[in-house]
């Protein structure tokens, strides 16, 4: 074993086992981040990383069709053990996803303990899969030193079957059903559960548990702690074996668990409750119908004892137990009061522990965390009002929260394991799933889209994710851009994994812009930008730019094809699928992104080049490549029609075949506004600094004089500036004219993804074939990418905080003097930073009280009665109806719904 500062580095194996550094008990949140640089630094061992759903996912999936959600359902998950990861209510894990905490419940009804969040598959949910729970994450810091989780559980059992029901008899053009639809929540019947987590230490854990009944009648309920290691033995890849021993002893009750990697460590469970003992196994015998299974013990052993009475289902610890896997301290409360709390109290602590586990220590560690918590948070954002900084650290909270293990390596999930059926030949095919992706091999906490309807990673979900994390812990934003761009995940050809459901579908190229955002974010707060940071994700980013150009723009003539780029449905067809007869996109989004992708690009070198000269060449290159995209996609076309659509004032996707007329296809969507994020100021230090840049810009005008169009000049006492953008005024003013418009894309909580110009649907002939599209401003009335998401009327956060970032560029260059009508016919003339402060304000709005004292997002839903059990929380939904502002989709998407809190701490300010 070799002793390095700060680690402890367990030969033989890539795991990072951290230590304490000196004086940790006195440092407050400020500090432990300063102390943290890195993701294997010490208070960042521990946190929220375990997922708030393994089953149904692509990793789990050994299938021969793909089907991951049937292969894998949730019935099986409580008697199977999961392959690469775990899942759990409110629960915890070392980074590496060895020990993992989590809470179960039962109240006395259920037919099955209450371990993991359930929810509808895909084919399952009206509108694909959704989670029919209720939880939010209230509180959290950085380095998790400090987190607290409220989960909602019902009296009465829960109604598994009648909610499968609700979504069957629904059908695509009715809501979702959720929870209260059941009537099971009625009256306030239901505990709120309460999980609090301070760190005494980096490896000393301090967990509360606090059940309040809001129901009218007394109730009984079963607190369960859980504590067990993932599944690493049974594959026939590594045969050692952790262990977990439970004692009772001299009244204290303890869990000792020993893993060969990570160490030991005690868990301590305060009073006296009975310990149980089983293995984190499958049970093959129930699900496989084997004759009997290898373990006596199985991953359901706990739920079967205290929910079934089973005695012979696992162990029952008297004295010590005999080494399992998975243990638990059983709590029962029979009868708890209305307004009644009760509240177990655990300590998870490396090594032995000690005898004082719940002492005034942990009561003090408690206060002080949460006070510390207090004023980290006071100045993220101390110019915003009491109710914007509570949203605000919401989100942050969530976006912290939804950090997850994230274990895969593709070439063994093809493959199999030496310990199971060989995978089947379906795999070995070609055109299989992630076939061509055999270098991934991550086992890494990532930030996810959402925990439960996304717990994997979406690579530009992450980049959008970033920007929030950079205000409250740059390091961790550096680290996921970066880990993004490592030869183990990124393709060999310059591809970013996109998501493991196809790792090689394309997302928008937005991973530049979020490295300018973190870099920038960093620069405002300490004065100085990490140029190596910048340096090194610039440098992987050329690979995928190349790749695009390559890949993506199959003539050579600087428009782009795509697919559906993120935007799922957005398109009166599957933008992914080939179109019959030789028919091809030419996507008005997809070169705009190009374009925007340069000019990023061309920034990250121009401020690279400002201490090494050798970059300036390479932002030439870009500066080139942005002009010549501008010229094709405003001039040519690759049949002689533009995107840009004179008549209509507008950008338009284009129907190209070879050796006839390309046509726009006109629907009026957000890909018609992505040409507004292609843009760029060139600032006077460029001109002065670099005068090879300036140089070689000059020569390209003056031998294109054309691309003259796409640059506007200003002259003031700073110096020579320039405007680089896809669009000109002119055609700026005549989009923003739509885009402000409340007829079409301005609604009052942001800009809708498509124009309600087409509430009455539009006819569009696409190869000989008609297609219908109509503005949907809710959830999705088709089944096109899964029918769970919608971009056909919502407001997104993403491309909105985009938007807003593009006018506010708009406004520092031309420093104030572009002024529009906002609402478009109003007589209400604003600046572009006023009309971009004002979109800032209609999304923010979403999660504030209006006069009734209901948020817009809570919409129709139980939140938004006049109940404060259920005012008091928010839900950061995936995306927001076009016209009331409800939440929709996914109902923990922080994830990129966290964006509001930049906004609301006055984000892009100083913007570039």
């Amino acid at each position: 074993m070799t002793t390095l500062p700060n680690v402890t580095v367990v030969t033989g194996t890539f795991h990072i086992i951290p230590r304490a550094g000196p004086h940790w008990w006195a440092m407050n949140e400020h500090d432990r981040l300063a102390e943290s640089p890195f993701a294997h630094s010490p208070w960042r061992h521990w946190g929220p990383y375990l997922a708030g759903r393994q089953w149904g996912t692509v990793r789990e999936d050994y299938s021969a069709n793909g089907d991951a959600w049937g292969y894998f359902p949730f019935e099986q998950a409580r008697s199977r053990a999961y392959r690469w990861g775990e899942d759990g209510i409110a629960g915890i894990c070392d980074r590496y996803g060895f020990l993992n905490l989590s809470v179960a419940l039962w109240n006395g009804q259920d037919e099955i303990l209450k371990e993991r969040y359930f929810g509808l598959a895909n084919a399952e949910g009206n509108h694909g899969e959704d989670v029919k729970e209720h939880w939010w994450v209230v509180d959290g810091t950085p380095t998790h030193s400090w987190m607290k989780v409220v989960y909602r559980y019902p009296h009465a059992a829960y109604p598994y079957a009648r909610l499968r029901e609700l979504a069957k008899a629904a059908g695509r053009d009715a809501r979702e059903p959720k929870l209260a639809d059941t009537g099971v929540l009625d009256q306030d019947r239901f505990f709120d559960v309460e999980v609090t987590y301070a760190k005494a230490g980096p490896e000393d854990l301090c967990v509360q548990i606090t059940a309040t009944n809001h129901g009218p009648d007394p109730a009984p309920l079963h607190l369960v702690p859980q504590v067990w290691f993932r599944n690493t033995w049974s594959w026939g890849r590594d045969a050692r074996k952790p262990s977990l021993v439970a004692s009772t002893v001299d009244g204290w009750s303890r869990v000792l668990a020993e893993h060969s990697s990570l160490g030991r460590y005690t868990l301590h469970f305060d009073g006296s409750p009975r310990l149980l003992v089983t293995d984190n196994e499958t049970d093959e015998a129930l699900l496989f119908g084997r004759d009997a299974n290898p373990s006596r013990y199985v991953k359901s052993g706990i739920g079967d004892h205290i929910v079934n009475g089973d005695p012979d289902s696992c162990q029952l610890v008297n004295g010590a137990s005999q080494p399992g896997t998975k243990a638990a301290g059983w709590y029962r409360f029979d009868a708890v009061a209305p307004g009644e709390s009760v509240t177990v109290r655990l300590r998870l602590i490396s090594g032995d522990g000690h005898g004082g586990a719940f002492s005034g220590n942990f009561h003090k560690t408690m206060a002080d965390r949460e006070a510390e918590a207090d004023a980290f948070y006071d100045g993220i954002a101390p110019a915003a009002s009491e109710q914007e900084k509570q949203v605000a650290r919401r989100a942050f909270a969530g976006l912290l929260w939804t950090k997850q293990h994230y274990r895969f390596r593709v070439r063994e999930w093809l493959e199999g394991d030496p310990a199971h059926p060989p995978a089947p030949a379906e795999r070995k095919a070609s055109d299989a799933r992630n076939r061509h992706w055999t270098q991934m091999d991550v086992a890494d906490v990532l930030s996810m889209p959402d925990e439960w309807e996304y717990p994997w990673f979406a690579a530009w979900d992450l980049a959008f994710q970033m920007v929030p994390f950079a205000q409250i812990d740059p390091a961790f934003a550096k680290d996921q851009l970066l880990l993004l761009c490592r030869e183990w995940l990124m393709h060999p050809d310059g591809r970013l994994p996109a998501y493991e459901w196809e790792f090689g579908d394309v997302n928008p190229p937005v991973h530049a812009w979020a490295a300018l955002q973190v870099y920038r974010a960093e620069q405002r707060a300490t004065g100085h930008g990490d140029r190596l940071f910048l340096a090194r994700v610039f440098h992987k980013l050329l690979l995928n730019f190349s790749w695009w150009v390559n890949r993506k723009d199959p003539e050579g003539n600087n428009l782009f094809e795509g697919g559906f780029l993120g935007m799922d449905n957005i398109g009166p067809v599957n933008r992914s699928e080939p179109l019959p007869d030789g028919w091809r996109f030419e996507q008005s989004d997809a070169t705009s992104w190009m374009a925007t992708y340069a000019l990023h690009l061309m920034t990250m070198a121009l401020e690279l080049a400002r201490h090494d000269p050798a970059y300036e060449d390479v932002a030439t290159k870009f500066v080139e490549h942005f002009l010549a995209i501008a010229q094709a996609s405003t001039h040519f076309g690759s049949a002689g029609a533009p995107i840009w659509d004179e008549q209509d004032g507008f950008c338009y996707d284009l129907l190209a075949r070879a050796g006839e007329q390309s046509r726009p296809v006109r629907v009026r969507s957000m890909v018609g506004l992505i040409p507004i994020l292609a843009s760029a100021s060139l600032e006077p230090w460029v001109f002065t600094e670099l005068p090879a840049f300036a140089e070689r810009l000059n020569y390209v005008l003056h031998r294109q004089p054309e691309f003259g169009q796409f640059l506007t000049w200003r002259e003031d006492e700073d110096g020579r500036r320039a405007l680089l953008s896809l669009l000109d005024e002119g055609k700026l003013r005549r989009v923003l004219t739509r885009m402000f418009d409340e007829a079409e894309f301005l609604s009052p909580h942001g800009i809708r993804s498509l124009s309600a110009a087409h509430r009455d649907g539009i006819v569009v002939d696409i190869a000989g074939s008609e297609h219908r599209i109509h503005y949907e401003p809710g959830e999705s009335h088709t089944t096109m990418f899964g029918g769970n998401s919608n971009w056909r009327g919502p407001v997104w956060f993403p491309t909105n905080a985009l938007l807003v970032e593009a006018l506010f560029v708009l406004d520092e260059f031309h420093r104030g003097g572009i002024t529009l009508p906002v609402p478009t016919g109003s007589d209400t003339q604003v600046t572009a930073g006023q009309a971009a402060r004002g979109l800032a304000g209609r999304l923010a709005a979403l999660f504030l009280p209006g006069p009734d004292g209901a948020r817009p997002a809570d919409g129709k839903r139980i939140e938004s009665t006049d109940s404060p059990r259920w005012r008091e929380h928010m839900t950061f939904s995936e995306y927001f109806d076009g016209d009331t502002g409800e939440g929709l989709g996914a109902t923990h998407q922080t994830g990129w719904t966290a964006l509001v809190a930049v906004l609301l701490a006055g984000w892009p300010d100083g913007v570039d």
